[in-house]
């Protein structure tokens, strides 16, 4: 049971930390329990509430990708400790299901996106100037840098490489089950016309959030991170929490809403974030 308390009050991070085989272990618990989870539908004779296409589906689709973006605030929010302790684990691995990265995945990218932020070697999503070129670039990246943060951590030997292609392989395989889980919960019509271009869209969003965060949205000036509060900017920010706030975030990771940030804070250009991330660590 204490093992139990203490991983669901701990961040993956400082799980991945302390065992170089913390991987394995979180991805082949998602794929059983995704596996089991189809087969505890199955066995059931589960049929999703809507069989068949139905004209209304479509309409219901911006209700769907809010729903998948507030999941995306969310696992931000977890990823930095956010939440009381005590369900902060818990939101975050929610939230990592519904967006199908799991939360270890996002919370230490995240993470390494603090520390390195925009160096083009070690941040794994460098912003720049071009948003179609930096989603692409972000997409291959992320698990990149997911390898090369296991590197820093164990040394990059033949061996460590071979363990980071089989932890690659189980991630994916563990991922494709949960995304099966979801076809086998909401049936074919929901499936394909509400989550997954709810998915997409809600990625595709995510994606322009850090790269205006960042400043790459304007045609010069430096990129870095920078608080964006005018015309569609200000609507963001009170429909998602102050997500465009994206400069007092590098500042006090801790907000939950970086648009209340403290007035003795504001000025102050600390990295106060990247010491929130090691404390929590």
């Amino acid at each position: 049971m204490n093992v139990i308390a203490t991983t669901l009050t701990t961040l993956p991070f400082a799980q991945f930390k302390r065992s170089p085989n913390f991987y394995f272990v979180y991805d082949a618990v998602y794929l059983v329990c995704a596996l089991a989870f189809v087969a505890t539908l199955h066995a059931s004779g589960w049929r999703s509430p809507v069989q068949d296409f139905a004209w209304w589906l479509p309409l219901m689709l911006p209700v769907a990708t809010y729903v998948v973006i507030m999941a995306h605030v969310f696992i931000h929010n977890a990823s930095h400790g956010n939440f009381p302790k005590s369900i902060n684990r818990i939101v975050g691995e929610i939230c990592g299901v519904i967006v199908l990265t799991k939360f270890a995945s996002w919370e230490i990218v995240h993470r390494r996106h603090h520390r390195y932020s925009d160096d083009p070697e070690r941040d794994p999503h460098p912003a720049e100037r071009h948003y179609w070129r930096y989603a692409w670039n972000t997409l291959i990246n992320v698990e990149k840098q997911l390898q090369q943060q296991y590197f820093d951590l164990y040394g990059e030997t033949p061996e460590t490489r071979r363990h980071e292609k089989i932890r690659s392989a189980l991630s994916f395989v563990s991922g494709v089950a949960l995304l099966f889980g979801w076809l086998t919960l909401l049936g074919a019509p929901m499936f394909f016309v509400l989550y997954l271009p709810a998915f997409f869209l809600a990625a595709l969003f995510v994606i322009f959030f850090n790269w205006a965060g960042h400043n790459a949205h304007k045609a010069d000036g430096p990129i870095e991170p920078a608080n964006l509060d005018h015309g569609i900017f200000w609507i963001l920010n009170r429909m998602f929490f102050g997500i465009f706030y994206h400069g007092n975030h590098h500042k006090m990771a801790m907000l939950f809403n970086p648009m209340r940030m403290p007035v003795r804070e504001r000025s102050e250009p600390t990295a106060q974030g990247e010491r929130d991330e090691a404390e929590a660590a």
